[in-house]
């Protein structure tokens, strides 16, 4: 570059927009998008370590995509090669391939580009860029405003990362506007702008999310005022001031993110119908509100309530499509503007209406159609006009206005398919009254079938055979898969509850065998997960699986004990970290943290974003299995009683803090501590166990330290040593080499510092 291009590339910089020239030039500057560029986030690490695989940005206008890739082009080491999808073809690319291959072979430089509104390609352009991505010659970026998945060709979205940007908060839009008028180089900080408060809050406002809508706003607020408002001379004394009636010249009216062909179109038309849906007539007026300011075709609203008062409404009020259809009607005889009092009524009368789905019968029937093999039409039902001489068609046909109440019982199904039902009335209004004459006039059709012989139920021979030794092959099935299936329900219940994001930061405490860290892993591929476990062997044997993952994609494990946590982060420059969700499997039993420790519990609080949550699964022994409910006690019924009163005594005991609690005193710590919003489920899990000596070995052992084992705490519940070695003995009788129903209570815990 020459000292006049130079030259020349910077005062069209000066010239440029205030949105152009305010663009944030590393990651410090960039403002918003904290939930994939916060600290520990995965993109974040990824640019500061320059290790960047090809990625797509989606989002909105005005969000940061540009302006994101523009900071990673200031902080990656690699070549960097701009070009806009609009104004570029093959040509173009063919020459960024050529310049990438060069630098590759010459000085081993990886190339980097850029592709603003990729969407913009047809498919033989995206295509071109396949072999380059695969090879890594190319690492792509690419930015777009519509949904990668149906825009961009699946092979090229299958070899990126996708980021979604969302539309900027109204404390990110009054920071960057802050910003511009701060800066003296690319802002107006040499200026003497003085806004008014409620002049910027109408800015970002009415910017709705868009940063270039809001600079742009600012911009021409501050270039159409004069120096020396408020009746001062214009003099170096004198300010630029920028009144809120400024501020609503400048920027006049919403800007609505909507298009007509998006996925904003879709989603704000899918939150509409479910309003409609769900009865929620406030909900359903401010969807239709916001698609009519959007400037959407009405005659496709009224398309898509005629279509849901069918689908939802249908048997429930008949009437619905009806009023639908004349609204319609009337809207195409008045037209705008007026025409919108029809349209609202359309969506208030669907959204008061009573909701049914039984028009969904059809679907049914036809899903027989295409399964069931062809059926014949019954003979009585054949038309009798042509061959009812030769063949006999449309003989027994009952006519049923001959009949009281103009119905017989006859059946009109195929032979095979009598008996089936497909439409099934709701209990919702106009289906409510016909509810029970639909089901009455079934059973007569099923009587009158039974009665003449049509309709004939066969069972077959049930045959069963039995294993050699049904207690060991029932035992290693189960084993197999029962237990393996309960931590697998479990480990999916917790992820259901904790609505974990792509970009989330998680927390996996008490690790263990990883059953948490790999899912969490899965579901948080743009964020970042880290695993807490005390057990050395199992924190190596994570950190080996965790090898075999790119290294930006490794969960961080940590080993030590719970109360180490701020160090072990400390180590790693991370005391800053905090996290979305905090995942914990057993962590008041495996894990050695007491209920009461109050002190440790508060670091859950204190290790948590403030719209974090606390996601517990948590196995609550004094709900558990109780061995004496395991075995008959035929005759023994007093012993019986003082087994029972004896081992309840154990979950009750004052100082065992291992089991003398349950999930209400979970609640209770958790609140003590500052958690203000606590959920918790508890369910009962049934497994098979077999009983083997080991078992009988510690219940009735001396115990494991200073625990005692079952049979001692029966003692010192009462019973004598005689009674002890009773109960044993009935124990080893009916429960050694048998397989249980083993009954254990788990509860699922939900917790948050604020309503999410």
């Amino acid at each position: 570059m020459d000292l006049f291009t130079h030259g020349r590339a910077a005062q069209i910089q000066q010239e440029s927009p205030l949105a152009n020239r305010m663009r944030p030039r590393t990651l410090d500057e960039y403002v918003g998008q904290a939930h994939i560029l916060g600290p520990g986030r995965l993109l974040r690490r990824a640019i500061q370590a320059d290790q960047l695989s090809s990625l797509i940005f989606y989002g909105p206008p005005g969000t940061g995509k540009t302006t994101l890739a523009m900071v990673i082009a200031n902080s990656t080491r690699s070549h960097f090669i701009t070009i806009n999808a609009v104004l570029a073809g093959v040509k173009e690319i063919r020459e960024a391939i050529e310049t990438a291959q060069e630098r590759r072979n010459l000085y081993g430089q990886r190339t980097t580009l850029f592709v603003d509104e990729v969407h913009r390609w047809n498919k033989a352009q995206q295509d071109a860029l396949l072999p380059w991505v695969e090879n890594g010659t190319i690492i792509l970026i690419g930015a777009t405003t519509e949904n990668p998945y149906f825009e961009v060709n699946k092979a090229l979205v299958s070899r990126s990362r996708i980021f979604q940007l969302k539309p900027l908060t109204e404390e990110d839009l009054t920071q960057i506007a802050r910003q511009a008028l701060a800066d003296e180089e690319r802002g107006y900080g040499r200026l003497p702008v003085h806004i008014d408060d409620d002049a910027l809050a109408h800015l970002v406002d009415v910017a709705n999310g868009d940063a270039r809508g809001v600079l742009n706003a600012l911009e021409l607020a501050v270039e159409t005022t004069e120096v020396g408002g408020d009746g001062e001379p214009e003099a170096a004394s004198g300010r630029l001031h920028i009144t809120l009636e400024v501020a609503e010249e400048s920027i006049q009216r919403r800007a609505v993110l909507y298009d007509k062909e998006g996925d904003v179109h879709y989603d704000t038309i899918s939150a509409f119908i479910k309003s409609v849906r769900g009865s929620d007539p406030d909900a359903a007026m401010y969807w239709l509100a916001k698609m009519d300011y959007a400037g959407e075709d009405p005659r496709f609203l009224f398309r898509r309530m005629a279509i849901l008062a069918g689908e939802d409404i249908g048997m429930a009020d008949p009437n619905a499509i009806t009023v639908v259809l004349s609204c319609w009607q009337a809207f195409e005889r008045i037209g705008l503007p007026e025409g919108r009092f029809p349209l609202a009524l359309a969506a208030l009368y669907l959204s008061t209406a009573p909701k049914s789905n039984s028009a969904f019968a059809f679907f049914d029937a036809r899903g027989s159609v295409e399964k069931e093999q062809e059926a014949e039409v019954p003979n009585h039902l054949r038309d009798a006009n042509r061959d009812k001489e030769g063949f006999g068609h449309g003989a027994g046909y009952l006519y049923p206005h001959a009949y009281r109440d103009h119905w017989v019982a006859q059946q009109y199904l195929p032979a095979a398919l009598q008996g089936k039902l497909f439409y099934q009335p709701s209990d919702q209004g106009y289906e409510q009254r016909i509810r029970e004459q639909v089901a009455r006039r079934r059973e007569e059709q099923i009587a009158g079938m039974l009665e003449i012989g049509d309709w004939r139920l066969e069972m077959g021979e049930i045959y069963t055979t039995s294993p050699t030794n049904r207690a060991r092959d029932a035992w290693l099935q189960r084993t197999i898969s029962n237990s393996g299936r309960n931590l697998g329900q479990q480990r999916d219940r917790l992820f259901e509850l904790a609505g974990v994001q792509r970009h989330h930061l998680i927390l996996d405490i008490n690790a263990g065998s990883g059953l948490l860290t790999w899912e969490a892993v899965r579901r948080a591929p743009e964020g970042g997960v880290w695993a807490l476990t005390a057990d050395l062997q199992a924190g190596d044997a994570l950190r080996q699986m965790a090898e075999k993952l790119a290294e930006m994609e490794r969960p961080s494990i940590l080993i030590g004990p719970f109360s180490e946590l701020d160090y072990l982060l400390g180590l790693r420059g991370e005391t800053d970290l905090r996290f979305d969700r905090i995942l914990a499997r057993n962590l008041f039993t495996d894990y050695g943290l007491r209920m009461t420790d109050y002190e440790e519990i508060e670091k859950l609080r204190d290790w948590l974003l403030p719209d974090g949550r606390l996601c517990l699964i948590q196995t609550v022994p004094r709900r558990g299995q109780r061995l004496y409910r395991l075995v008959e006690w035929g005759g023994q019924a007093k012993l019986r009683d003082k087994v029972t009163a004896a081992e309840e005594t154990i979950y009750h005991d004052e100082s065992d803090p291992l089991v003398n609690w349950d999930e209400a005193d979970v609640q209770t710590a958790l609140t003590a501590v500052g958690f203000t919003h606590i959920h918790a489920q508890l369910e009962t899990e049934t497994s098979q166990r077999q009983i083997t000596e080991a078992h009988l070995g510690r219940w009735f052992g001396e115990g494991e330290g200073e625990r005692l084992g079952y049979g001692r705490r029966l003692q010192a519940g009462g019973l004598t040593k005689k009674e002890t070695s009773q109960v044993e003995t009935i124990y080893r009788q009916q429960l050694l080499g048998r397989v249980v129903e083993w009954s254990t209570a788990v509860t699922f815990i939900l917790a948050a510092l604020k309503q999410s």
